[in-house]
């Protein structure tokens, strides 16, 4: 069904007239006359009958003007919903508690009035697909893993470098330490079952364990923080590694340890990504907002990948 037509039926049900409705649609009398016996074709109904008053409603017509009505309100929110400014902006976090999760937290309270669409994709390639496809606007990622660098459509910004944290439990032997240097946790395994292979954290992890010599295990089902930290405090002979950042709630009797690592600080690079032809208002909002309330990158006495390392 030509919607044109059905707004021009509208135009003329209100109007009554069809000059009227000719003017209030700035195109002429013969042009909303052949819409109208279009319309009426398309229908096989008569809409309308002429009067000395104008034009008026059949039975018909009286009949099908409150479905037309409702058909133009779900054609205006059907291109509403993916209409730049007028939808949601779709950004992607690796996990609620993340870093990146806090970034978004921080942009809505500064920004409430910006409606955010907040999901969860698994890699940087189906974050990628997602952007060059529309089905989101932005992603947060540490930009790409080494020999697969971001296509050209596909802008990037370092955003946050955010520290590793040792965490431990009561008994590990270093839960007492106020900090630990990277050399010193050689030898200590640490426990992180969420590392994927292929994946840009997985590279990050892999150039960490090539640089310091550590041992990094990833053995087990990956149950979540909850089941990580429950075996974090039962077992003193692991540790993980988490994010400075990273939002974690345990029980009071857990006695965990977040012990800063130092000498070199090991820190994991956000970058925002985004294709290069997205109007999203917000989206420059986003960036505005990103560049002035992160800090620099690449502080004396900080660790990242040479891959990760804007250029």
């Amino acid at each position: 069904m030509d919607l044109e037509a059905v707004r021009t039926f509208v135009a003329v049900a209100e109007a009554g007239q069809f000059q009227k409705a000719a003017t209030d649609l700035s195109i002429t009398q013969q042009a909303v006359s052949k819409r109208i016996a279009t319309l009426e074709h398309d229908l096989g109904v008569r809409l309308f009958t002429r009067a000395p008053r104008g034009a008026e409603l059949t039975i018909d017509g009286q009949a099908f003007l409150p479905h037309a009505r409702e058909l133009l309100r779900v054609a205006e929110r059907a291109g509403a919903s993916v209409r730049p400014g007028r939808r949601p902006l779709r950004v992607d976090v690796i996990a609620s508690r993340s870093a990146q999760s806090g970034l978004m937290r921080d942009f809505h309270r500064v920004h409430p009035d910006i409606e955010l669409d907040v999901m969860m994709l698994f890699d940087i390639e189906t974050a990628v697909t997602a952007i060059r496809s529309g089905a989101i606007d932005a992603s947060f990622r540490a930009v790409a893993a080494p020999g697969r660098p971001l296509p050209e459509d596909i802008a990037s910004v370092r955003v946050l470098d955010e520290p590793l944290q040792l965490l431990t439990g009561p008994a590990h032997a270093l839960a007492g330490a106020r900090s630990v240097t990277l050399a010193r946790l050689t030898g200590h395994r640490i426990w992180m079952p969420g590392i994927a292979p292929g994946t840009e954290w997985g590279a990050y992890y892999d150039d960490l364990v090539a640089e310091f010599g550590l041992t990094i295990e990833v053995t087990g089902p990956n149950f979540g923080s909850d089941a990580l930290l429950d075996t974090i405090a039962d077992t003193p002979a692991l540790a993980t590694f988490m994010g400075e950042h990273t939002r974690l709630i345990w029980p009071t009797d857990h006695g965990l340890r977040r012990i800063p690592v130092t000498d070199p600080t090991p820190v994991y690079p956000h970058s925002l990504l985004w294709h290069r032809d997205n109007p999203h208002p917000a989206l420059a909002t986003l960036r505005t907002h990103l560049a002035t309330t992160t800090t620099g990158h690449g502080a004396t006495g900080t660790w990242t990948p040479s891959w990760a390392i804007p250029r």
